[in-house]
């Protein structure tokens, strides 16, 4: 017993860092400072340890003099345990940070004692003190965080918090700093999450840092804008963490949209009569462009009350007959009714007087342009509009055209096609605008210019190499979903020219290629159960037949649903996933559209139609009409629990999150 006493003294003495006991009864001093203590400040225990006097004090740096007198008092207040950081200076004038952990006792004797044990973290604050240097020289953003399933971040410095408009926590006010802290996808949108997940994944297995740009949710509601970096570290305690550097770049990135947004208003200009802003932020409304000979001149970028501008502009123009209902779409624009996440642009078609003072027809469309604005755009309706939109270049084409549409009337498009692999769209229906991802007004900016080939076939389900085949070779088939039918069509492409050494138009021709709808309908299977396999790639069986989807995003879209198990999918969250490197806006939003709009046909086709609901753009799975091995796994029935053998949806990346969750279902059972 008394052997094991000696040995615990000497752990204390030679192996326990910086150990040493206070006496707190005032004055407080040292009775008694170890062996580690004294190696560590080049010291002996006689200069430390006196009866009323603290010879310890004077290794403290007196900058930090005041807080360790400060800490010695709370300590000497009750029997309990705390912490304090300081620096000390050792013998040779080197600097230690420290942490003092103390724990508090009281003697028989009445005498109260703190037992101390002490911590060098002379390294970490070095690395916060070159953080604090580049922080002050470069104003970025750090932050550095766990590399949990669910980060928890734990440093983050002024600059970071300005960006993110802390605000200063007030007693029985939310604390947003520490509830950031906690998770950090807080800071990120929600339809974001998944590809910043992803970035953490592949720093995390590759050690490879990433940099990129990525909004941000700051603490009053609104985004700002980063461009960043992430790497993987082991920190002090030997456990890797994240680190993350940020550069505010919202101002940037507004600029950049409001340069886009202008050059969209510039093309917009060239289709409408007039243009006016709507702001919903302010409820302001300005005009932003109409005719030199419209009432609105004389107000062009004077910003009015929605209110009071709408009012006066329905009563003083529109016909009376159409005002209620004018007045009606105004109305729920305003209440944000007006849109819908899936569908066109909301439009109108009205009465109102023209600036001659005669009543015209005019169509009008509202175009979101970020969350707070829209533009409304209007023009008068011509019988011979059309006609005057797809007027050819020349009248040769004009001919050439009148020829080639009576011999195929399914779909027509003219290039002008250079040498070194430009093209310049010349005429299209509009059923080939919209193959080729387009819309009628972009296809027409198209035509003054050209444009690398690669760049302009993009938007399309068409292949890059594809395109280059069918203009080599002179013919090929594609799969197009035709708006005008609300289907699904293979079609034949047929190019009028091949190989060319010069500068000369080309004309594609397009026809349908596709078996009759009757031998489609006489291919269903008759018995309509669904099972769906998930374990391994993703599947989907009608009876004993595989559905044969024929647009790859259709099927993804189909299996993001099955993985949310019947929980409802937003068009901004399902562009997350299918577009990770890309954006919700206009385009991502046209293009999950159409796979929507396919996969919807898809299994119309197949007879299941009823498996998807749809309410306000968002869609789920209706889980009690499908089999599907992963419900049936997570149901924890027994004859269902050796159905998850390690594998889950293969086919796509963003399915490894819940992959991992099925391992550790699986592990724990």
């Amino acid at each position: 017993m008394n052997t094991m006493l000696m040995n615990a003294e000497e752990i204390l003495s030679r192996h326990i860092s910086g150990f040493h006991q206070y006496v707190l009864n005032d004055p407080a001093y040292l009775c008694y400072a170890s062996e580690n203590l004294c190696t560590m400040l080049q010291t002996n225990e006689k200069e430390l340890v006196g009866d009323g006097k603290d010879g310890y004090l004077s290794f403290v740096h007196p900058a930090d003099r005041e807080k360790y007198i400060d800490f010695l008092q709370r300590l000497a207040q009750e029997q309990h345990s705390l912490s304090e950081e300081y620096r000390l200076v050792k013998k040779d004038g080197e600097i230690l940070f420290v942490r003092d952990t103390v724990t508090v006792k009281n003697l028989e004797d009445g005498t109260m004692v703190g037992d101390s044990v002490l911590t060098d973290i002379t390294h970490m604050k070095s690395e916060n003190e070159n953080l604090q240097f580049l922080n002050e020289t470069i104003p970025c953003g750090f932050l550095k965080y766990t590399c949990e399933k669910q980060p928890r971040i734990t440093y983050i410095n002024q600059t970071m918090m300005d960006m993110l408009r802390f605000p200063e926590s007030a007693e029985g006010e939310i604390d947003y700093q520490e509830m950031y802290k906690d998770n950090i996808y807080l800071l990120i949108p929600m339809e974001e999450r998944r590809r910043f997940a992803k970035y953490l994944e592949r720093v995390f297995t590759s050690e490879v840092p990433l940099a990129g740009e990525m909004p941000l949710l700051r603490c009053d509601g609104t985004r700002a804008y980063a461009f960043g970096w992430v790497t993987k570290v082991i920190n002090e305690h030997g456990e890797p963490e994240f680190q993350s550097v940020c550069m505010d770049i919202t101002k940037r990135h507004h600029a950049k949209k409001a340069a886009e947004t202008q050059r969209y208003l510039e093309a917009l200009t060239d289709v409408y009569d007039k243009i006016f802003e709507f702001r919903l932020d302010d409820n302001g409304v300005k005009c932003l462009h109409c005719e030199d000979t419209s009432s609105f001149k004389k107000f062009e970028n004077i910003s009015m009350q929605i209110d009071d501008a709408l009012e006066n502009w329905i009563i003083g123009s529109v016909a009376e007959a159409d005002r209620a209902a004018v007045r009606q779409f105004f109305l729920k624009f305003c209440e944000r009714k007006l849109y819908s996440a899936d569908a066109e642009p909301p439009q109108i078609t009205y009465r109102a007087l023209s600036s001659e003072g005669r009543l015209q027809q005019y169509s009008g469309m509202f175009i979101k342009i970020d969350e707070f604005i829209s533009f409304y755009c209007c023009r008068k309706l011509h019988q011979t509009e059309d006609t005057q939109e797809l007027q050819t270049q020349n009248d040769q084409l004009k001919e050439d055209m009148k020829e080639l549409v009576m011999r195929f009337s399914d779909g027509i498009a003219a290039f002008e096609i250079s040498v070194d692999g430009l093209v310049k769209p010349m005429y299209a229906s509009e059923n080939v605008s919209e193959f080729f991802g387009y819309t009628k007004e972009e296809w027409m900016d198209l035509t003054q210019t050209f444009t690398p080939i690669e760049n302009f076939v993009a938007y399309s389900e068409v292949a890059y190499e594809d395109f280059l085949e069918l203009l080599r070779v002179g013919e090929a088939e594609f799969t197009y979903f035709d708006y005008q039918t609300n289907r699904e069509r293979r079609i034949k492409a047929i190019c009028s020219q091949k190989e060319s050494n010069h500068v000369s138009p080309r004309y594609v021709m397009l026809y349908d290629a596709d078996d009759t709808a009757a031998d489609k309908k006489a291919s269903l299977p008759e018995k309509r159960a669904v099972f769906i396999r998930t374990f391994g790639y993703f599947d989907v069986f009608v009876g004993d037949q595989p559905i044969a989807f024929r647009n790859k995003k259709a099927k993804e879209l189909f299996a993001l649903l099955v993985d949310r198990r019947g929980g409802f999918v937003t068009s901004e969250e399902a562009i997350g996933f299918l577009w990770e490197d890309e954006p919700a806006n206009t385009v991502t939003l046209s293009r999950y559209r159409k796979v929507a709009l396919r996969l919807k046909n898809t299994l119309e086709e197949y007879g299941i139609a009823d498996v998807m609901e749809t309410v306000d753009g968002k869609r789920r799975v209706v889980m009690e009409k499908v089999q599907c091995d992963l419900y049936d796994f997570l149901s924890g029935k027994e004859e269902y629990a050796k159905l998850f053998k390690g594998s889950y949806l293969n086919n796509y990346s963003w399915a490894e999150i819940t992959l991992a969750e099925l391992s550790e279902d699986l592990y724990e059972r």
